[in-house]
């Protein structure tokens, strides 16, 4: 569904991303692990547009994505969950839902009440303004506003990062669900634990390069990659 093969990217004259590869297949859960300042979000904002690769190339579907305006990324099928929510502050959850909303062929599988049946809570909250939510509600926001763009493929940036323990259990418990209906899922997080349950394969990167990639249980079995790529 999705590869990256050899991106290389770059904030002017400090280069990032050095041959970065990797696959997501249809259905399969991913993750992009490694400390702070490894490269995972500029791997993300290089994928959706945000930072035009120097080299290599991301394509989707077979089609080819690096070049493209994020807006055509995501028209493509793949929705963003980024880092810091970004919800629209002054419309309401309703509104942020809509605001997203992109009915495909077949049939849109994701509607204001899957979102709803999803989150319980942000249904009770529909009609407040994005600002006046807390910082859990906005998450849940911001993946539902991800969904209802009916994405192939879900990306989250740092889903789960500053959030009550309650509330992170809630948003793992939405994303096995996900899983369980064969959503592809790229995720950046740091709660290793809990994406090792979740998810198929991981990609490790240090210094912008891929270190590391295997399974859940390739990472169990080896409790030395946490020390030596994720702990700080």
């Amino acid at each position: 569904m999705l590869t990256v093969a050899h991106l290389e990217s770059a904030y002017g004259d400090s280069q990032v991303l050095f041959d970065v590869s990797f696959a997501v297949a249809a259905g399969e859960v991913v993750t992009l692990l490694g400390r702070n300042g490894m490269g995972k979000t500029t791997t993300v904002s290089s994928i959706m547009g945000l930072v035009r690769p120097r080299g290599g190339e991301v394509a989707f579907e077979g089609r080819r994505l690096d070049g493209l305006p994020s807006y055509r990324i995501a028209q493509c099928g793949i929705g963003l969950v980024p880092e810091g929510r970004q919800i629209f502050p002054t419309l309401t959850g309703d509104e942020n839902l809509l605001a997203t909303a992109a009915v495909r062929d077949p049939p849109a599988r994701w509607t204001l009440e899957r979102v709803y049946e999803l989150f319980p809570r942000l249904k009770e909250r529909r009609g407040h303004l994005g600002s006046q939510l807390s910082g859990g509600e906005q998450q849940m926001l911001a993946i539902g506003r991800a969904l209802m763009t009916n994405p192939k493929l879900l990306i989250l940036d740092e889903a789960t990062e500053g959030l009550a323990p309650l509330i992170r259990t809630e948003i793992w418990a939405c994303l096995e669900r996900l899983k369980g209906e064969r959503q592809a899922i790229l995720v950046i997080d740091k709660s290793v634990d809990a994406l090792a349950r979740l998810a198929d394969r991981h990609v490790i990167l240090e210094k912008g390069r891929v270190a590391w990639t295997g399974t859940s249980d390739d990472l169990r079995v080896d409790p030395s990659l946490k020390d030596r790529f994720l702990h700080v």
